[in-house]
């Protein structure tokens, strides 16, 4: 069952979302070579706890940390530590979500520490570019799988992998609600959307194949042919006035 939001619940998602996005901007302030991921972590659960709010992934199923950090070919899901320090070239992608008053807000970047190259940058574009093709699709008559279509459209079109093993999902009182939102078309249930869903939309793309794998910590996914990966992620509500991103200023 797909959970509708009252415009009141709407902004109050609004306000975890608002938080989230200045607390990402905080966190990328930081992001240079010679720090380590475990920093950034901390950075952020002291934000978040300043500002009354609680990182969503602190103890979700587990998980140690208060976001996720994924290095080069790391796709999602990375464990902060002090012993993973950022170097120049790397590009790092943060995931991370706030819960507020009860209410959640996801999202994530991939950005570049010190100097990348011109296709790693591309690889960031694309993967954000994506993102804003699917969200623009995401209106009420529409079904699903316009926002699905819209984003594979851009990364085929870029002659770049789609990593198909995770998906985007709905989002409220809960980190994960349905309905679940591939990134590629798909076949099966094709939900119409309507007025007070809200949404996680999170292309994950690569350089290489679609192809994925789990680590031995039970956390990381890396690309499984080792090609680098982004990942850009914005909690999104559908109004009657179209799309709005939550997870922005």
């Amino acid at each position: 069952m797909i959970n509708i939001k009252t415009p009141h619940e709407i902004g109050l998602m609004r306000e975890s979302g608002r938080l989230l996005y200045n607390c990402m901007q905080e966190v990328l302030g930081h992001v240079k070579p010679g720090v380590t991921t475990m920093q950034l972590d901390r950075i952020v659960e002291q934000y978040l706890g300043d500002a009354g709010a609680t990182p969503s992934f602190k103890g979700y199923n587990g998980f140690p940390g208060s976001i996720c950090t994924s290095v080069n070919d790391g796709v999602v899901h990375g464990i902060p530590s002090d012993k993973k320090v950022l170097r120049d070239g790397d590009i790092l992608s943060i995931d991370m979500g706030a819960i507020l008053g009860g209410w959640q807000s996801d999202m994530a970047r991939t950005v570049a520490v010190g100097d990348i190259t011109s296709t790693e940058q591309l690889l960031i574009d694309v993967t954000r570019e994506s993102f804003f093709a699917g969200m623009r699709e995401a209106r009420a008559g529409n079904r699903l799988r316009d926002i699905s279509r819209a984003i594979e459209a851009v990364i085929k079109g870029n002659d770049m992998g789609i990593v198909r093993e995770l998906v985007g999902h709905g989002i409220g009182r809960e980190m994960h609600e349905s309905p679940e939102i591939p990134n590629f078309s798909f076949r099966g249930p094709n939900p119409r959307l309507d007025v007070g869903m809200v949404l996680a939309i999170e292309p994950m793309v690569t350089l290489g194949g679609d192809a994925v794998r789990w680590m031995d910590d039970g956390w990381l996914v890396k690309t499984a042919d080792g090609s680098l990966a982004a990942h850009y992620e914005n909690t999104v509500a559908i109004t009657e006035n179209g799309p709005e991103i939550l997870t922005a200023p």
